[in-house]
């Protein structure tokens, strides 16, 4: 800390100071000059920057004196040029303020200074990545099926449905600084981390199935167009062709995706250099698409197909488009005639519908010029294994019973309808987060990620949209639908249109799958590495760990599992839907968290994209939600389901992190919302409920005296309503804020390990009394304010040194009623169960004497609805006097109890009036002479105490007459640590004498008041009537009679409490609030 001077005169010095301050001053100034001082040789010190001094660190902390005002609180508030200066050497992540990023991730290495620009950081990536396998492998056949209008609404909607994703991206993106973690990262942080989670871990399977996609679609391309020969299983058998190629697929696979799991494994540099490498086979093939569809205007490639009648034929068989040929005068049938007859000659049985149809041959690319579109324009949708038709072709229906298996057809190999495509064409513009992914590595990430991702789903979105149309415009329509380009020789469909040839298609398409697995299976083992860092999923915090220089090689293997689950399924048109599933749900939420946040208008949302707008994120919601269910609505169900189980499983065991997100905010904005709903005034009877306000006494150390009064509570309320759970530290505030907060802390983990769910209220009051009273007024808020007390019983009320504790407990009392509250007193609270025992049998025993509103048979319905109660049976007596009919008084009690829906055994106790027996007589007498001792006597503190304690040893050791030798005679207790001597006890009864003579005369001479002597009567007789039929029960509940309205008997009282409740181990006392709180309509 910096020393404080006390600037004075220089004449004025010696006569201001006192010697010991002079010699002080002197010996201050004496080490001041040996600081000064260089090596010894006399010269001070020069102020020079390269010197590493200790002290001079010290001294220039607090530069310059103007902020003086400030400096005390400089170690936790930073000046504005400190923070500054931090924030313009800024890496990745915050460092002007430690906050909870900076803290969690201190061990992540910094990184160089980001240089990458919008082109290159994130139009490219974005390009390469929406880019891919389903425009070159299915996109002509989503046309074809479709038709180019309902092709050209599924694109559409995909990708207005990743444009206002964007949107609402750009907005949550450039609201601060977005370290590396991309999606993930502004979900979590936007949304909190159990939808961060959730939606991560989705996020990453749907990356992983991408991968799994990505290899089928190389595979594909690798067996059906570059070596058909290179397959491991053929077909043996006609109609087995599908089955083959899937055993193929998965071998291959397999193979492919260890090859990629170690390529990544052993250096991802490799990949990313790979990446440009591959962005440009696509965008070099799309070049070669656009070239080809021009070239179509005026030269049209020679792809003719075979067909018979109006089905279409695969030419993988047969090299002639015609039944027989004639050279030399001969006629000779062909390869073709061989496939539908039994025989090579003319005179063969032929099949039916071969007969009767001519084959005739047809331009596959009749050009844009053609006028095909108008025949493309409408959808053709088909059932699995029927034969591709041309629609305006003659033809004549053969007989239906000939089997076509073996015949040269083309045929569908899946069932298709609309929803079916869209699930298929969505995952081809996914790819929209490579941008933010990256945004640790751009120049300008707030700049960059919105209008390079805007750019870069605008020139898909044209590429996608123009591509529709041109191929309708371009391509005969039965090669559209021919999927695999049997009807071409085997060509790639899209090859067939491209210039200067099919090739560059075939080679460009499958580098660009091959890097697109790549990147797959770099990116998503990151994501499931950067979850697991987070620690919100305990289950996978393994995945963190890594390779020495940080790259996740367990999360690396778990990927690769998960990617041969798609590799396993090994149709790409199967896995498609799985990862649109994915990856909408992913988008959907991103969608929200731009929604919430901007509703909320929460003052920390002020991002740099001004084009945003709520509306817009909820139509991206609900496009995205809709896009689900109509992809695949079980498949949307299930990954809806394992969402959501995800965000249970972290809301239950997760690590607590508070990010400041939006749901918190929304539940704050709710909250508020529901609390100037709620009435200020008391709920109607039937919403009535228990809300605790629990009043728990701490130690010296600031702990809880009676846990179990917390699980009694838990049992009570089960979860539900209110509770607010409050302690009084006596003191000042400024004096007591450390022992505050550790009171508070201390609280909040008994809470949680008794599972009462509940607010913690601390007060710090001058004295006990007035602290409770504070409680009592102001816990609470609006209309969640709490209607019921519950306290322990003050067990050492008697004891001198706690001699206030029951006027405590007596004001409390008189209190809560007249604050209109319900009180329960829970005695020998540390006998009841904790929430872990059981119960197997057993009664909860209730004693109606009076009614205050049904508080009484309302508690045991609540407390048997927790796993402790629940195999007790409720029993309840009412006590009838001597006027009272008591079998009417049952019948009434038992239909009161059916009305009510409450389960009970009902018992009506007698109790006739009789004498008033002399040990009640002689009980009230000594009640009566201690607390006018504890009055009369003019003693000290201690002796005075000391006299009490004398009384009562002897009141509960006999109950014979009293004699003033037993006052000085009797043993001393532990609790008092003093000796009366001969001398000691003169001495004090001659001090004031008259006064003290008289006083104890009085005292030993007294009669008990009558009134006193009934309420004894009633006590002790009840008592006894309790004892004998509830003395074995597990709980007894009993009304609480109020205080008198005298003040003078409040000490009788308790002692009238203690008699009531004498010989019972588990008590709550009942007082109601004044109010019904059951009633018996519905």
């Amino acid at each position: 800390m910096p020393t404080s001077f006390t600037v004075v005169p220089v004449e004025a010095q010696g006569e201001e100071r006192g010697p010991a301050e002079r010699d002080g001053q002197r010996q201050e100034e004496e080490d001041d000059d040996e600081r000064d001082r260089g090596s010894g040789d006399g010269i001070a010190r020069e102020s020079s920057p390269f010197i590493n001094s200790a002290e001079m660190d010290r001294g220039n902390v607090y530069e310059g004196k103007n902020m003086a005002l400030f400096e005390e609180e400089m170690d936790s508030n930073p000046m504005v040029s400190s923070l500054l200066n931090k924030l313009a050497n800024y890496t990745n992540l915050t460092q002007g303020v430690v906050e909870h990023e900076a803290d969690e991730d201190s061990k992540r290495k910094e990184v160089k200074v980001p240089r990458m620009g919008t082109f290159i950081g994130v139009y490219l990536p974005c390009l390469q990545n929406i880019l891919g396998v389903i425009l070159f492998l299915r996109l002509t056949w989503i046309v074809g099926t479709a038709g180019v209008l309902e092709s050209f609404i599924i694109v559409f909607m995909c990708c207005a449905c990743t444009m206002l994703t964007a949107i609402s991206m750009s907005a949550i993106a450039t609201n601060g600084v977005v370290p590396a973690g991309g999606s993930y990262y502004m979900i979590s942080r936007s949304l909190g981390p159990e939808f961060g989670g959730a939606v991560g871990l989705c996020f990453y399977l749907g990356t992983t199935f991408a991968g799994a996609m990505y290899i089928l679609g190389t595979i594909e391309i690798l067996l059906t167009y570059i070596s058909p020969s290179a397959a491991i299983f053929k077909a043996e058998e006609a109609g087995e062709e599908t089955e083959a190629m899937l055993n193929n697929m998965r071998v291959y696979g397999t193979c492919i995706i260890i090859l990629m799991a170690i390529v990544v494994f052993v250096g991802v540099k490799y990949v990313n250099k790979l990446a440009l490498v591959f962005l440009a086979c696509v965008i070099l093939s799309i070049i070669a698409i656009y070239a080809g569809v021009i070239k179509t205007a005026f030269d049209p490639p020679d792809f003719p197909i075979c067909l018979l009648g109006n089905r279409t034929l695969s030419k993988r068989s047969f090299d002639v488009c015609a039944k027989f040929t004639e050279s030399n005068n001969e006629t000779k049938t062909t390869a073709l005639w061989r496939l539908f007859c039994d025989s090579s000659l003319l005179n063969a049985t032929c099949d039916d519908y071969f007969s009767l149809n001519d084959v005739t041959e047809i331009q596959g690319i009749p050009g844009i010029m053609s006028g095909v579109l108008t025949d493309n324009l409408w959808s053709t949708y088909s059932e699995k294994g029927s034969i591709v038709e041309k629609k305006d072709q003659p033809s004549v229906a053969g007989s239906e019973e000939t089997k076509m298996g073996g015949l040269p057809y083309v045929f569908t190999d899946i069932m298709t309808y609309f929803t079916m495509l869209v699930g298929i064409y969505f995952p081809s513009v996914t790819g929209i987060m490579a941008g933010s992914n990256r945004s640790g590595d751009l120049k300008d990430a707030q700049k960059s990620i919105p209008t390079g991702t805007i750019l870069a789903i605008s020139t898909t979105s044209f590429i996608y949209l123009s591509c529709i149309v041109l191929f309708g415009a371009c391509i005969e329509g039965v090669i559209l639908r021919d999927k695999f380009g049997e009807a071409v020789n085997g060509n790639l469909v899209v090859g067939t249109l491209a210039w200067p040839s099919p090739w560059v298609i075939v080679i460009g398409s499958f580098f660009s799958t091959c890097g697109a697995g790549l990147q797959s299976l770099t990116g998503a083992p990151r994501l499931l590495q950067a979850i697991a860092r987070d620690g919100i999923v305990p289950f996978i915090q393994v995945f963190g760990h890594g390779k020495a220089n940080g790259e996740p090689t367990w999360a690396l293997l778990l990927t690769a599992g998960i990617c041969e689950i798609g590799i396993l399924i090994a149709s790409l048109d199967s896995v498609a839907p799985i990862l649109s599933m994915f990856f909408l749900m992913c988008y959907m939420f991103v969608n929200l968290a731009c929604a919430v946040q901007t509703l909320l208008r929460t003052p920390n949302w002020r991002p740099r994209f001004k084009y945003y707008h709520w509306t817009l994120s909820f139509l991206g919601m609900s496009l995205c939600l809709a896009l689900m269910f109509i992809c695949s609505w079980y498949y949307a169900l299930i990954a809806m389901l394992i969402a959501g189980c995800i965000y249970k499983y972290i809301e239950y065991r997760g690590a607590e992190k508070e990010w400041g997100d939006g749901i918190r905010g929304l539940s704050l904005n709710a909250a508020r919302y529901a609390l100037l709903r709620v009435e200020d005034g008391p709920p109607h009877t039937k919403n009535w409920r228990p809300q605790l306000l629990v009043l728990l006494n701490l130690d010296s150390e600031q702990l809880v005296k009676h846990p179990r009064l917390l699980s009694f509570t838990s049992q009570l309320k089960a979860g539900k309503g209110l509770t607010i759970v409050g302690s009084v530290l006596q003191g000042i505030y400024l004096d007591k804020c450390t022992e505050t907060q550790k009171a508070e802390e201390n609280i909040k983990a008994l809470m949680g390990v008794e599972k009462t769910k509940g607010f913690c209220q601390i007060v710090v009051s001058p004295n006990f009394r007035d602290g409770i009273s504070y409680l009592i007024q102001s816990a609470g808020l609006g209309g969640m304010k709490h209607n019921t007390v519950l306290m322990a019983w003050p067990q050492s009320w008697k004891q001198t040194d706690n001699r206030f504790s029951w006027k405590n407990f007596v004001d409390t009392v008189r209190e809560t009623t007249a604050a209109q509250q319900a009180l329960l007193v829970a005695k020998n609270i540390d006998l009841f169960p904790t929430n872990q025992e059981r119960f197997t049998e057993g009664n909860i025993d209730v004693w109606w004497i009076v009614h205050d509103g049904g508080m009484l048979m309302l508690l045991p319905f609540l407390l048997r609805q927790h796993k402790v109660w629940r195999k007790c049976k409720m029993r309840i007596f009412t006590v009838a006097q001597m006027d009272d009919n008591s079998i009417q008084m049952k019948k009434d009690l038992q239909m009161f109890l059916y009305h009510l829906r409450l389960n009970a055994e009902v018992e009506v106790v007698e109790m006739f009036e009789n004498d008033i027996s002399a040990f009640t007589y002689e009980k009230t007498l000594m009640m009566e002479q201690r607390s006018q001792m504890l009055k009369q006597m003019q003693l000290s503190k201690n002796e005075r105490e000391r006299e009490a304690q004398l009384i009562h040893d002897r009141n509960t050791a006999s109950h014979s007459a009293p004699v003033v030798k037993a006052s000085v005679a009797a043993a001393v207790p532990e609790k008092v640590q003093m000796t009366w001597t001969k001398e000691k006890f003169v001495a004090e009864k001659h001090k004031n004498k008259d006064s003290n003579v008289s006083g104890f005369k009085d005292i030993f001479n007294m009669k008990p008041n009558q009134s006193n002597v009934r309420r004894m009567h009633t006590a002790v007789k009840l008592n006894g009537v309790v004892l004998n039929k509830s003395q074995h029960a597990q709980l007894v509940l009993l009304n609480m009679p109020g205080p008198p309205k005298n003040r003078k008997g409040d000490e009788n009282y308790m002692e009238f409490l203690e008699v009531l409740t004498e010989g019972l181990d588990r008590v709550l006392l009942v007082r109601g609030s004044g109010r019904e709180v059951i009633t018996i309509y519905s």
